[in-house]
């Protein structure tokens, strides 16, 4: 594994923060620009934006439910369990989603329904959004507990939202919407990404020894931590495709994307800061 033997060492601290600093500024711009496009930063699924999903044990094609419900908002069409199709169609109105239930009744009498109103997909979000803003808080908190110092801590927080910002941005770009599932994937990403920020920065603030060794082995460490989850995470991915059990897939996507981001957030993002943390006290740990 040569890679793993990849020195870190011969980049400045400018030359390391500098790439993830600037997918950093890309994912901020794409988040803004659908937020102030669709009041959203990622397209919400069902769970946020309301809607009905509908699970039809049918062998019809893709093409024969698209037209029999292109009357209504539907979304997608999906495969479901045990043959069946599972639907999603976006909100519509009390007296449209009557015509709905008698239209799936008359076709698909075994159909499951299932409805959420846009009020309670409202209340979803400004539970998910405190979830995230408590998560932050609670794991800065913690961090600063532990290092008593504020660039240190400062690089670790850091390194975690620009985890989250990068994969919401990738969602947005790659189309999987945001859901409960998908929300809890992103929270995950928070655990993660302080578990090697905190390696790298135990290793380097409280073990004696030259700073360049001290990198290097926090960096052979954590790319092996790293690099063994996402195997896993690849492997639960393609079961999950495979078997075409979507929510799975999604979360599964969510976090590779993440830890893929999280490798150059944390090995140069924050490396790079507290390299420079380093050497700018005289080398002093």
């Amino acid at each position: 594994m040569e890679f793993v033997r990849y020195d870190i060492n011969r980049y400045t601290p400018r030359q390391m923060v500098l790439p993830p600093a600037v997918f950093l500024l890309f994912a901020l711009a794409v988040l803004g620009y659908f937020t102030v496009t669709t009041g959203m930063p990622v397209t919400p699924g069902i769970d946020y934006a309301g809607g009905t999903a509908i699970t039809a044990f049918t062998a019809d094609s893709r093409e024969t439910i698209e037209a029999y419900f292109s009357a209504f908002p539907l979304l997608s069409v999906g495969e479901g369990v045990n043959n069946g199709r599972y639907l999603k169609f976006g909100p519509m109105s009390d007296d449209q989603f009557r015509e709905l239930t008698e239209l799936v009744g008359e076709r698909y009498p075994d159909a499951k329904i299932d409805q959420v109103g846009e009020t309670f997909g409202e209340t979803l979000q400004s539970q998910a959004l405190l979830a995230l803003v408590f998560s932050f808080i609670g794991m800065s908190i913690v961090v600063f507990i532990a290092f008593r110092s504020i660039v240190p801590s400062f690089a670790v927080v850091l390194s975690a939202f620009s985890d989250i910002a990068i994969a919401a941005a990738a969602m947005q770009v790659l189309g999987i919407p945001l859901s409960l599932g998908t929300t809890a994937a992103l929270l995950m990403l928070i655990g993660y990404s302080v578990d090697s920020d905190i390696l790298l920065t135990s290793r380097v603030l409280r073990r004696k020894g030259k700073l360049d060794e001290k990198l290097a082995g926090a960096f052979r460490t954590g790319f092996i931590m790293t690099t063994t989850t996402l195997s896993a995470l690849v492997a639960m991915w393609f079961i999950a495709t495979v078997g075409q059990i979507q929510i799975i897939a999604e979360i599964a996507a969510v976090l590779i994307i993440g830890l893929i981001v999280d490798l150059m957030n944390t090995w140069l993002l924050n490396a790079g800061i507290i390299k420079w943390y380093v050497q700018r006290s005289g080398g002093r740990t």
